[in-house]
């Protein structure tokens, strides 16, 4: 699913993240926002951030996010190396 989003000009000025970059740095903000919530899992955060394992570990580590892996993570990544 494809979502658009208005941003006026003067919040991306106070954000201050290039344009060619706002897309992948707000989704990574969002994963890691429902990642710490507990409304995604480590491997669906990861993947809507779009980041490896480490690369996700690492934004989770620089933004003080403390790590929650349990059994239904373990399992989902299970999964997904099957799908490899």
């Amino acid at each position: 699913m494809k979502i658009t989003i208005d941003l006026p000009e003067d919040v991306i000025k106070i954000l201050n993240i290039p344009k060619g970059e706002l897309s992948s740095e707000l989704k990574i903000q969002i994963a890691m926002h429902f990642y710490e919530k507990g409304k995604l899992s480590f491997g669906k955060a990861r993947q809507l951030a779009g980041l490896s394992v480490q690369e996700f570990m690492e934004k989770l580590k620089e933004n003080q996010i403390p790590l929650k892996y349990d059994i239904e993570d373990f399992k989902e990544d299970l999964e997904t190396i099957k799908e490899l």
